[in-house]
């Protein structure tokens, strides 16, 4: 059936290789535009019966498209889903999303044909009231079906026949280091096969990412192992790409790939892992706009000791798998312990059961064996008295530590297991709470685990809260083993205890939680706050703390970076909003409600919980996160807005219409022949092109300039900087090749990526290479460099010659031309490249810069040097006499530069230009040298010389 519709398309195999992948999207988005189609597609995929009638009487999903940003580890989630309505009547069309329980949601807004319905963050009612709720929408519910560390947000609405809706969900997390790595999980579930469904994450880290990696797609029974056994490869049509600090990865499987990978539409999780780099000792702090996060992760310590109390259910509901599992987690964890530990094991039900009585028992081969066998003969029965078993626990380490001379340095925890509630004894939570919180008295924490649907997780959690531990919580269902054992390794490896941070009082105020009991290998301690005083040129940093062989502390001056390192404007995948111009502020904001939320929930004081519940409610509402206090309420807004439509370009010389998606004010003109592109590209001299070789044109001199630059591959060389005036940043990456024989160089290097910024009216990105052309403002647009095209925007037109060149024009003053250099047989030193030309500057400011930049707006002088020294300044008339001075000068900013005249090779329609020469990589002639033009990353908008925006 495909081959049949590419024939009816006029596309054959062959002629269908350059552009596989557009044209694979291309016949995709056809099969599943006609419904009678996508029936046939049914039938020929094999899925089942049920699955087909609900198809035909509920929405069609036609796109499901997840897009993040995270930027030191803050992660920005943005979620559409697009359903149509086929049919002849009004349907309900409901929108899922498992969505981490540590994220908050900050927006929400559903399209209805013409009218659009945004969420309102405000504050929750002690009452809810239904009257105002809308006939025809049912309000979201952003925390039904918790599972496992996930919530389900969940929004229902009644489309129209022959309509369709559209549901955009936002959320923000602050990614927890737990073993080493950062994870982020998207939750790919949408209960049904999807045309378009793509996952697309970028990453920016300033440290630098290592060890970035994309496990297979993980179900819901794998949760919190994070490993599929006999495979670690990534999800089909997975693309993977990073440089030093930035990465992305897409997950863009068609129809037969998500078949393959469950019929029914749940796909699984999709997962990212990976860590940063770290140098200073004292951790990394980061400033933007009065606000400040330091994340301190030390490693290459050794281990402290540890204290641990092992206190398991056998209770009668544990019987079968659970204990089983609990037993296997353990024989695992016994192996793990060091020589220089000590241990215990409580086995409660009704009644309380201690291995070894009265005491702790040092790490020996007997011991591990004699723990084993107790674990062993472990059998399910009678009650579950929990009080008393974390009282017993609390004694015996209690005791412990007051009677033997163990090392002050070391770390003393309880592991607590269970999955029902107290049902003998004390089975008051509140009294529960009350007597362990007595009993452990701040000596050591308390880890807790819940495992199944009857355990009290609450007061699991409530437990750890108050006793400086943590707490997970297992589906019956799931790998208990592997969680168990999971959850160990996170807390079995104490390196620092009793760690605190301080920074001066003058200095910092608001600052997050800053004294932390311990510090485990692989985790991060994070702080936030905020400057008191923003003209800071340093800020002074002390850690405190402890490890086995002796008290740390940390002295250090963080210099406080210009706004620009860390300013994110520009990032792609950031949609708008008042939170994206500082991510620090966000993650200050997060840490603090999240704070105040675990605070209240220890409180056992009325007025302290009315107090904190206020204090969150109102950071809530000024920074828009739905939290236990807040409540997202649905508004039609104001004026209607359309929803996306479909626009066709007229068929160009090759005959094949290009479609363009009208996404955000693109308009496809009516339109385009080749020949009316060629007319309209004007090149200048001023350009980088070749390996790269630059050019820069002065008009008024009536001469020209060129230098090389000898850069490295992977090299991002920043050529034209002035996002702080016209908001335009140009950066131009370079690939590698080998040099041709008998040459003086090492290696070639060419572009083979320019990234064009555009932060004004709008923020705005172009990403040019050899093949396509991405145009992100908002909404994401991919372009094949094969086809002619050109789309418009508000301030923003880009014009494509198929195979020959790309014309940027921003608010019709800034014009730059991309120029497409393809080799059908290239030699072993050639490679696809870019060439970047400016036609147009007038519009960038008098202050811009970069290798190109910088030379707009400044003139140049000749000098001629005589054999004796003596300077005389020649005039415009005296050019033909000094071609042949080899001791020519040229004076820049007051610098002396000498250069040789020269004929270099350009496309600009001539195939060669006179000019004069500077040697060594420019050097006195561009301002610094060319390693001060490197950028960190393509979307680096370095906002002059020696300045670095970090997007």
């Amino acid at each position: 059936m495909i081959l049949w519709l590419c024939l009816c398309w006029g596309f054959s195999p062959s002629a269908a290789e350059p552009d596989s992948e557009l044209m694979a999207r291309y016949l995709e988005e056809q099969l599943l535009a006609d419904y009678s189609i996508v029936e046939q597609v049914a039938r020929r995929v094999p899925r089942q019966a049920k699955f087909l009638q609900r198809l035909e009487t509920r929405p069609r999903m036609s796109e499901f498209h997840v897009r993040s940003t995270i930027i030191s580890r803050y992660a920005f989630t943005t979620v559409s889903c697009t359903m149509v309505n086929s049919g002849s009547e009004a349907r309900e069309a409901v929108f899922e999303m498992q969505i981490p329980a540590a994220a908050f949601i900050s927006n929400f807004t559903v399209s209805i044909g013409n009218k659009t319905y945004y969420g309102e963050v405000t504050g929750k009612e002690k009452k809810n009231s239904s009257d105002d709720k809308e006939r025809h929408k049912k309000p979201p519910s952003p925390t039904e079906g918790r599972e496992n560390g996930y919530e389900t947000f969940k929004a229902s609405v009644f489309i129209p026949r022959k309509m369709q809706a559209r549901f955009i969900l936002h959320y923000e997390e602050l990614l927890q280091r737990r073993l080493g790595k950062y994870e982020y999980t998207v939750s790919v579930r949408p209960q049904q096969l999807v045309g378009r469904l793509r996952v697309e994450v970028n990453i920016l880290e300033n440290s630098g990412i290592v060890s970035l990696e994309v496990p297979p797609l993980r179900n819901s029974k794998q949760k919190g192992n994070g490993k599929a056994e006999g495979d670690v490869s990534p999800p089909p049509s997975t693309v993977i790409g990073h440089t030093k600090t930035l990465a992305k990865v897409t997950f863009n499987p068609s129809v037969v790939e998500q078949t393959r990978i469950a019929r029914n539409g749940i796909l699984g999780d999709f997962i990212i892992r990976y860590d940063v780099n770290r140098e200073l000792s004292v951790g990394d702090v980061q400033i933007l706009n009065g606000y400040f996060v330091h994340y301190f992760a030390p490693t290459d310590l050794p281990p402290l000791p540890k204290n641990v109390v092992f206190v398991l259910d056998s209770s009668a509901s544990m019987v079968g798998t659970k204990l089983k599992q609990t037993k296997e987690a353990l024989f695992t964890i016994l192996q793990d312990l060091r020589p220089e530990d000590h241990f215990n094991i409580i086995g409660f039900s009704n009644r309380i059961k201690v291995w070894q009585q009265d005491r702790l028992v040092p790490v020996t081969p007997n011991n591990i064996r004699d723990a084993k066998k107790y674990i062993h003969n472990m059998s399910p029965t009678g009650g579950t008295n929990i009080n008393e078993a974390l009282q017993t626990g609390a004694k015996l380490l209690n005791d412990y530590i007051a009677q033997n001379d163990i090392d002050a340095r070391s770390v003393s925890l309880i592991i607590f297991l269970t999955d029902g509630r107290p049902t003998v004894g004390e089975t008051q939570s509140s009294k529960i709470l009350s007597n362990t919180k007595d009993a452990i008295r701040d000596k050591f924490c308390l880890f807790t685990i819940g495992i199944g649907n009857d355990v009290d997780y609450k007061l699991l959690e409530r437990m750890a809260l108050e006793n400086c531990g943590m707490t997970r919580h297992f589906q019956e269902d799931e790998d208990a083993a592997s969680h168990l054992k999971g959850f160990y390794d996170e807390i079995g490896t104490p390196l620092l205890s009793d760690i605190r941070v301080d920074y001066p009082e003058g200095d910092v105020e608001q600052v997050t939680q800053n004294f932390f009991p311990n510090y485990f290998n692989g985790s991060e301690i994070i702080i936030a706050g905020k400057l008191i005083n923003r003209t800071l040129d340093k800020l002074h940093v002390e850690v405190t703390a402890s490890n086995s062989k002796k008290y740390i502390l940390l002295k250090t001056d963080v210099a406080i970076d210009l706004p620009s390192r860390n300013d994110i404007r520009g990032v792609p995948g950031l949609e708008d909003g008042k939170g994206d111009n500082n991510y620090i502020e966000r993650v200050w904001s997060y840490l603090t409600i999240k704070e105040l939320l675990n605070s209240r929930l220890k409180s056992d004081d009325t007025r302290e919980q009315d107090y904190l519940m206020e204090k969150a409610k109102s950071m809530a509402l000024a920074y828009n996160f739905v939290t236990p206090f807040t409540v997202l309420k649905m508004k039609e807004a104001g004026i209607h807005s359309e929803v996306p439509q479909e626009e066709f370009l007229s068929p160009s010389t090759d005959g094949i219409g290009e479609k363009v998606q009208s996404l955000q004010g693109h308009k496809a003109p009516p339109g385009i022949r080749r020949q009316q592109d060629k007319q309209r590209i004007k090149i200048s001299k001023t350009s980088a092109d070749g390996d790269p070789h630059f050019v820069i044109d002065f008009p008024s001199s009536k001469f020209s300039v060129c230098f090389n630059i000898d850069g490295e591959p992977g090299d991002i060389l920043r050529l034209v900087s002035d996002h702080k005036e016209s908001g335009v940043t140009v950066n131009g990456q370079l690939i590698g090749a080998p040099a041709p024989p008998n040459g003086h160089k090492k290696h070639r290097t060419y572009f083979s990526t320019i990234t064009i910024l555009n932060n004004k009216p709008e923020r705005s990105y172009l990403e040019i290479t050899p093949r396509r052309v991405i145009l992100d403002d908002g909404e994401r647009l991919v372009l094949s460099c094969g086809r002619s095209a050109v789309v418009r925007s508000r301030s923003l037109e880009v014009s494509i010659s198929a195979f020959s060149n790309v014309t940027v024009t921003i608010r019709d003053t800034i014009s730059f031309v991309i120029l497409i250099h393809h080799y059908k047989k290239p030699a072993p030193y050639q490679r696809n490249h870019l060439g970047f030309y400016i036609s147009n500057s007038k519009g960038l400011s008098s202050g811009s810069h970069g290798l190109l930049g910088q030379f707009l707006n400044h003139e140049v002088r000749l000098l001629q040097e005589s054999l004796n020294a003596s300077r005389q300044e020649a005039g415009q008339n005296h050019t033909e006499v000094l071609k042949a001075n080899p001791t020519n000068t040229l004076k820049v900013k007051g610098r002396l530069v000498p250069v040789v005249w020269k004929q270099r090779r350009i496309y600009n329609g001539q195939q060669e230009v006179d000019c004069w020469f500077a040697k060594n990589n420019a050097d006195k002639l561009i301002d610094g040298s060319y390693k001060d033009y490197v950028a960190s990353h393509p979307f680096d908008t370095g906002t002059g010389f020696g300045t670095m925006n970090s997007l």
